[in-house]
C-alpha cells in the first residue's frame, strides 16, 4: 500500500519521466494507478549496472571511460534542457540497455528528481547519496543543476581509477572533505591518466557551483569530443581491479541493508555515534540516516547533520 506522501513522490517521478525521451535515459512507458497501488512501467533494461560490466571486460582504457561519461553527460544535458535535476547520480543508477557489446548507458531512478526551470537556484531540500553530494547541498545553500555535474565528477574519478575522490567511514569527515573539495591524484595510479582527463574532473569538482562546468560545456571538452586524439588507449588493469573491490563493497553494504529490510528491525540499529541507521522501507518510503556513502537520503525523512 502506498502512503499519500509516497504516492505524491511517484506522481512527481512519473510527471518528470514523461518529459524525458532520450536514448541514454530509461524510458517511462506507462503509469498505472489502482486502489492503494501505483505502478510505473519502464523500459526493460537487461544489461545490469555499468560498473559491473566494466570489470567483466577484457580491455578497459581511459578512452572507454570517456565514452561512458559522455553518455552520462548526454543524459544529464537532456534532463537539464528539460528543467529536470536528477539529484541522485551514482553507479547504481547507471544501467546498460542490454548485454550486447557497446550497449547504451541508461540513466535510471528519478525518484529524487525535481523540476528546476532555467538557472534557478533555491533550497530544494537535502537529497542525494552521501559520497556524491555537492558542497552546496551539504552547506544547505541554494542549489540547482550544478549538483548533477558534481556527481558526474565523482563518477568520472571512479571510472578512471576504481575508487572515489572522497571517502571516510565517518560521515562527518566525509562531508568535511566534500565541502572544501579535498581530493587529489595520488601516485602511481594517477600518473598514467592524461592531463585532459584531470582537467575535466577539476572543472566538474569545482566547489563554487557558479564556476562549475555545465553538461553542455563538458560535452565540448577535448577529452570528450576529441577522445581518439586525446584520451589514452592503454588498458587500465589496476582500475579494473580497484573497481572490483569498489563494487564488492557496494554489494556487501546493499546485502546488509536488504537484511535490515527483511527483518524490519529498524529502531534497534545504531551507528558508532548513536545515530539510527534506516534504509528504504518496503512501502517505498526513504531512509532516515546512514553512514553508508551509497545510501540515498531525502529531507522528508531525515534530519542529517552537517557539522
Amino acid at each position: 500500500m502506498v502512503k499519500k506522501s509516497n504516492f505524491q513522490k511517484l506522481e512527481r517521478e512519473a510527471r518528470i519521466c514523461r518529459k524525458l525521451q532520450h536514448p541514454n535515459i530509461v524510458r517511462l512507458h506507462d503509469s498505472i494507478q489502482e486502489e492503494h497501488f501505483h505502478y510505473l512501467v519502464f523500459d526493460l533494461v537487461t544489461g545490469g549496472e555499468l560498473f559491473e560490466d566494466i570489470v567483466a571486460r577484457e580491455f578497459y582504457s581511459e578512452a572507454d571511460a570517456s565514452h561512458c561519461i559522455q553518455q552520462i553527460l548526454e543524459s544529464v544535458h537532456h534532463c537539464h534542457s528539460n528543467g529536470v535535476v536528477h539529484r541522485d547520480l551514482k553507479p547504481e543508477n547507471l544501467l546498460l540497455a542490454s548485454k550486447a557489446k557497446g550497449a547504451a548507458v541508461k540513466l535510471a531512478d528519478f525518484g529524487l528528481a525535481i523540476e528546476v526551470p532555467g538557472d534557478q537556484q533555491a533550497w530544494f531540500g537535502f537529497a542525494g547519496t552521501p559520497g556524491y553530494l555537492s558542497p552546496e547541498v551539504l552547506k544547505k545553500e541554494p542549489y540547482g543543476k550544478p549538483v548533477d555535474i558534481w556527481a558526474c565528477g565523482v563518477i568520472l574519478y571512479i571510472l578512471l581509477v576504481g575508487y572515489p575522490p572522497f571517502w571516510d567511514e565517518d560521515q562527518h569527515r566525509l562531508y568535511a572533505q566534500i565541502k572544501i573539495g579535498a581530493y587529489d591524484y595520488p601516485s602511481p595510479e594517477w600518473d598514467t591518466v592524461t592531463a585532459e582527463a584531470k582537467s575535466l574532473i577539476n572543472e566538474m569538482l569545482t566547489v563554487n557551483p557558479s564556476k562549475r562546468i555545465t553538461a553542455s560545456e563538458a560535452l565540448k571538452h577535448p577529452w570528450i569530443c576529441q577522445r581518439e586524439r586525446v584520451a589514452s588507449m592503454v588498458h587500465r588493469q589496476e582500475t579494473v581491479d580497484c573497481l572490483k573491490k569498489f563494487n564488492a563493497r557496494r554489494k556487501l553494504k546493499g546485502a546488509i541493508l536488504t537484511t535490515m529490510l527483511a527483518t524490519r528491525n529498524f529502531s534497534s540499529k545504531y551507528d558508532a555515534h548513536g545515530r539510527s541507521i534506516i534504509t528504504k522501507k518496503g512501502d517505498g518510503s526513504q531512509v532516515k540516516e546512514s553512514t553508508d556513502s551509497s545510501t540515498t537520503l531525502e529531507d522528508d525523512d531525515i534530519k542529517a547533520s552537517y557539522d
